[in-house]
């Protein structure tokens, strides 16, 4: 290719500028990626060592790297860091792998079909608001992942499975301690297991075990003519077939089942914990949200039907995604030399996009920094460009549980809201913690008061 033009970036100081500069080095990797956005423009570029990344900051160069040119890139590095986890799951798998997994499994995502799952999530949401007292203080997060684990064992299995849910829910935990570390960490645990590292294998050997005694039954059972497992989603991957008549083996199931399971419920959890934060520090929008939830539901538990009335359960759900994405950043790498912004970018290169820093620009959204649900009305949303808001990704490779996370994040805060308000623990520190996902560092430590 010649000479290659970079676009403008930080190149580092002293000793740096040798090593290059990366912003997961930093304490605050958003804070510095924001700032280099912001002072280098739409595209900008920097280096690790040898590892040239560019960073893309405008909606139309989202689109080129999700959409127009999504061929010419494969998942980053930092994913297949987990591939003894997730196998070749969706979230892993390229090329004609993942085309066919993708054809298998959309059916089970249909609107119809997810639609299913609204009363099994109520009923989760339920079950743990009936361990809870008012006045006691709970750390949110958690139970966020406590209970959208439930919902996802039980919509991924049905209810049979409750017996060993507390093996799920330990091994996930153990799972998510070293998942939860900077990519550049993963690859050197590998190599030099710590005591963690071997608990995290120990853990995926449990699901392991787990899942694939499941699909046996289930399998089994399917053979005889059962047909009650058929309507969750791992009856419904069992039962997909290709076009030629060929169906998923143990193997893609089992890779299928623990990305949804460990992704599903992840996000999803992460997305709520910093929907009662933003709530809790926002008392008119809260009260805005608890009245609409006492006109429509009128103290009964939300359903399916209530969601096309709850208009703006669905715009704090919307507007925290847009604050605190839980897939924060997307990272491509370049599989053949491409070009983005007039600068060419070769084969090898990683291309990045943060949707924290393209869904905090003042050009798109008016006081970014502000808890606003308000300004999710159908004017503003057909004004604005497309990937100026992204929290699921996009294209072809756009996640393929959205509309199923979005029903499940509206179901839950609804019946959790019209009950509870929750208040942030006064002096408790929240930051966020950037890894695979945006979870909250330290949890969130709130005080429940019962409505």
């Amino acid at each position: 290719m010649g000479k290659i033009l970079r676009p403008p970036g930080p190149g580092g100081h002293g000793a740096f500028k040798l090593l290059g500069v990366s912003p997961f080095r930093s304490r605050d990797p958003l804070g510095m990626v924001t700032d280099w956005a912001r002072t280098y423009g739409d595209i900008f570029h920097y280096r690790l060592l040898h590892f040239h990344v560019y960073f893309v900051n405008s909606p139309e160069f989202v689109e080129q790297v999700l959409v127009t040119q999504n061929r010419k890139f494969e998942k980053g590095r930092a994913l297949q860091a987990n591939r003894e986890l997730l196998g070749n799951g969706l979230l892993i798998s390229e090329g004609e792998t993942w085309q066919r997994q993708r054809r298998l499994m959309q059916p089970a995502f249909h609107r119809e079909r997810i639609a299913g799952y609204g009363r099994t999530m109520v009923a989760s949401t339920e079950n743990a608001l009936a361990t809870w007292r008012d006045g006691e203080t709970r750390d949110i997060h958690r139970e966020m992942m406590s209970l959208t684990l439930d919902i996802a064992a039980r919509t991924l299995f049905n209810v049979e499975i409750a017996s060993v849910s507390d093996r799920i829910a330990k091994a996930l935990e153990a799972i998510l301690i070293v998942s939860a570390r900077p990519a550049r960490i993963l690859a050197m645990v590998r190599k030099f297991p710590s005591r963690a590292e071997r608990n995290y294998r120990r853990a995926v050997r449990d699901l392991d075990e787990i899942v694939y005694g499941i699909i046996r039954e289930r399998r089994a059972a399917l053979s005889k003519g059962a047909a009650s497992g058929a309507q969750d989603l791992l009856g419904m991957l069992l039962a997909a077939q290709d076009e030629d008549g060929s169906g998923m083996t143990d193997k893609q199931v089992r890779d299928e089942t623990l990305t949804l399971l460990l992704a599903g419920h992840e996000t999803t959890a992460i997305a709520l914990s910093w929907a009662w934060y933003l709530l809790s520090q926002n008392p008119e929008a809260e009260r805005k949200l608890h009245a609409e939830l006492d006109a429509v539901l009128a103290g009964r538990a939300p359903s399916v039907e209530d969601l096309p009335r709850l208009a703006y359960t669905e715009r704090v759900i919307k507007e925290a995604m847009r604050l605190y994405p839980p897939a924060y950043i997307i990272l491509r790498l370049a599989v053949e030399d491409c070009e983005i912004g007039g600068y060419k970018i070769p084969r090898g290169s990683s291309v990045g996009t943060s949707s924290w820093v393209v869904q905090r620009d003042a050009r798109f959204f008016p006081e970014p920094e502000k808890f606003l649900p308000e300004r999710w009305t159908d004017d503003f949303q057909r004004a604005l460009p497309r990937f100026a808001y992204f929290p699921f990704g996009g294209g072809p490779r756009v996640c393929i549980g959205a509309q199923f996370a979005m029903m499940e994040a509206a179901l839950v805060l609804a019946a959790v809201a019209q009950r509870y308000s929750l208040a942030l623990v006064p002096g408790h520190v929240v930051e966020t913690s950037p890894s695979i996902t945006l979870r909250p560092r330290y949890g969130l430590r709130m005080t429940l008061h019962r409505r």
